[in-house]
Formats: structure tokens, sequence, C-alpha cells
């Protein structure tokens, strides 16, 4: 399709100028100008992901679910039981006040912090793309809709005049055949 067609649908369609138009739009009026289905936001396409983000995904997914907090507590109860347990014959391997415990949830806390981070940014981003994906479907449909509307108007106004233009027709022919015929039978 030609700029000069690509301009007429935006007139007809958005009422201005395709070079006044956002690109977003601009891109809309070229989808339904060369008749093409919308495609998928790269952005919410998962497989092109690398190693680090699916696995900051799958640390987000497994830390945020209800099995690691069980999980988590269970082995926090085992540690704090064996060590309180075994301080008696000397087994306790991190008695009272737990300092290595500590350091142990501190250094998960400062690694899995930032990776579950990680992951709801790229969340964040794919929900952002999504929306940008829903806008450029609800506007074409909108857009289509009303390029239909028209020209389903057009056919109708064609075919009003079409049948005015055949009842004047039939009118001129009953004029020119009398007052007898449009008075109809007498009785």
């Amino acid at each position: 399709m030609t700029v000069d067609a690509h301009t007429q649908l935006a007139k007809d369609l958005l009422g201005s100028s395709y070079d006044d138009l956002t690109p977003v739009q601009r891109s809309v009026i070229d989808l339904i100008a060369n008749q093409t289905p919308t495609s998928v936001h790269p952005k919410l396409q998962l497989d092109g992901r690398t190693f680090g983000e699916r696995l900051a995904d799958r640390v987000a997914a497994i830390g945020g679910s209800w099995a690691f907090i069980i999980g988590f507590g269970v082995v926090l109860v085992v540690w704090m039981g064996w060590n309180v347990a075994t301080r008696i014959f000397s087994l306790a391997f991190d008695p009272y006040p737990f300092i290595f415990l500590n350091l142990m949830l501190s250094m998960l806390a400062a690694i899995q912090a930032p990776v579950i981070m990680m992951s709801q940014n790229r969340a964040a981003a794919r929900d952002r793309a999504s929306a940008e994906q829903d806008y450029i479907v609800n506007l074409r449909a909108e857009l289509e809709i009303m390029h239909l509307r028209d020209k389903v108007d057009a056919m109708r106004k064609r075919e009003l005049l079409g049948i005015i233009k055949r009842q004047n027709e039939a009118l001129s022919i009953l004029r020119e055949q009398g007052p007898d015929v449009s008075r109809g039978p007498s009785a």
C-alpha cells in the first residue's frame, strides 16, 4: 500500500495525518493497511532468556512458595534443636546464640533478595510489554470496527440511493401512464 493510502486511512479512522500519529498508532495503521496479523511482542516470549534469567526466575518461584517457607522453617528448627540438644555432649556445632546460623541466614538474604528483584524487574517489563500489546490489539480492533462500519454505511447509502432511484423511476412511469392508473381499478 502506498504512503498516500496510509495517510488516507489515518485520516478516515483517526482524523489526523499519518505523520502526526504516535509510533504505536502508525504501526496499527500499517497493520490494517497491509492486512497483516498483530505479532506477539518480543518481550512476551520467554524462549530468549539467558541462563541467569532462567535461574533468577526459578529462585524467585521457589523462594516465594509455601514449600520453601515450610522447608526452611523445618531446617531452622532442626538446626536449633540439634545444637540445643547436643550441647551437653559437646556435639553442638553452633551453640546458642546461633551465630553461624545468623551468618548463613544473612548470606542467603543477601544473595536471594537481588535475584528475586531481577526476576520481578523482568516480570514488570513483561507486564508493560503485555499492556502495550493489549493496547495495540484493542486499538486495531477498534479501528477495524470503525473501518467496517464505514464500509457498511457506504453500502447502505448506495443501496438506499438505488432504492430511491428505482422508486422515482416507478413513480415517473406511473405519472406517464396517467391519472387512471394511479387510482386503481374502479368499482
